[in-house]
């Protein structure tokens, strides 16, 4: 016991058994090492076992839900000023959550007068004629044609599109047409003291009935005014990768509705103000035709 004692003690002071103990715990490893073999080689024959096809399938799972991720983020900026803009009339009306579906680019249209791209989805998968569609960014088309195992989207950039947007920062509504070229759109019918700048961002309206409101469009770069001229001339640049995304979003969407209450049958004599319920119908309705173009009915 004394001499255990010194020994502490002197260890403790002076270190003289350091040189000691390295030694025995390098005698020691392979016992430590041997000890620890099998979770090692558990945990090792778990990662060979895993094969190609289950870590593609984890990688495209992971994909396909940071896309959903990524498109439900680019409604924040216009949801945030739609409620400063709203905030009275948050109980009088709603919105219902958009359903979504992941699909490819299998090929690209490779006409230079036509701005197409072909996916992967067709009627097989529900999708259908005038159905939006959007990448990880911003609004990319719409379908056009539809076969059971494939569907043709028209880009926003072709010539025979038209899609009506309103400026985030005040709500000024038109029509973005596409120039035929992937990086740049064209608003014609801005007047020349409309209120807009370079920076603004275009945002859907939702008021051609195809596309949902509040999804980013463009990002006006260039304004022209020309004082004999009755309108601007207005150009701004896609926020989607029209010549970059490989994954899309097929969307669907279900137009808010107003339920109108009907009204119980009045005496005779009263029959001359009966037609008032159906004016306050077509009140409601009437937006969906505001933006009344000749590409609008092509689209």
């Amino acid at each position: 016991m004394v001499l255990s004692l010194m020994l502490l003690v002197v260890d403790h002071r002076f270190h003289h058994l350091q040189h000691l103990r390295s030694t025995l715990a390098f005698l020691t490893y392979p016992l430590h090492y041997i000890a620890d073999l099998p979770f090692t080689a558990t945990s090792w024959l778990n990662e060979t076992a895993s094969s190609r096809d289950t870590l593609l399938a984890q990688n495209r799972d992971l994909r396909d839900k940071n896309l959903h991720l990524r498109a439900e983020l680019q409604k924040y900026e216009s949801l945030q000023a739609e409620n400063m803009r709203l905030r009275d009339l948050v109980d009088s009306s709603f919105k219902v959550g958009d359903r979504v579906l992941v699909a490819e680019l299998s090929s690209v249209d490779l006409d230079p007068y036509k701005q197409q791209v072909i996916i992967n989805k067709g009627s097989a998968s529900g999708a259908f004629e005038g159905q939006p569609v959007l990448d990880a960014h911003a609004v990319m088309g719409q379908v056009i044609n539809v076969t059971p195992f494939s569907s043709i989207v028209l880009l926003i950039t072709d010539t025979s599109h038209a899609l009506p947007v309103q400026v985030l920062r005040n709500g000024l509504r038109t029509i973005a047409v596409g120039t035929g070229r992937i990086s740049e759109l064209k608003l014609p019918y801005l007047p020349t003291n409309s209120d807009i700048v370079e920076g603004d961002l275009l945002v859907t309206s939702g008021l051609g009935g195809k596309f949902p409101p509040g999804y980013p469009v463009a990002t006006v770069t260039r304004i022209d005014r020309s004082p004999d001229a009755p309108f601007s001339s207005v150009l701004a640049q896609p926020r989607a990768h029209l010549d970059r995304s490989r994954e899309v979003l097929l969307v669907w969407t279900v137009p808010n509705q107003l339920p109108v209450t009907p009204r119980e049958p009045e005496p005779a004599e009263e029959a001359d103000p009966a037609p008032e319920p159906a004016a306050e119908t077509e009140s409601v309705t009437e937006p969906a035709a505001v933006p009344e173009t000749p590409r609008e009915s092509e689209t």
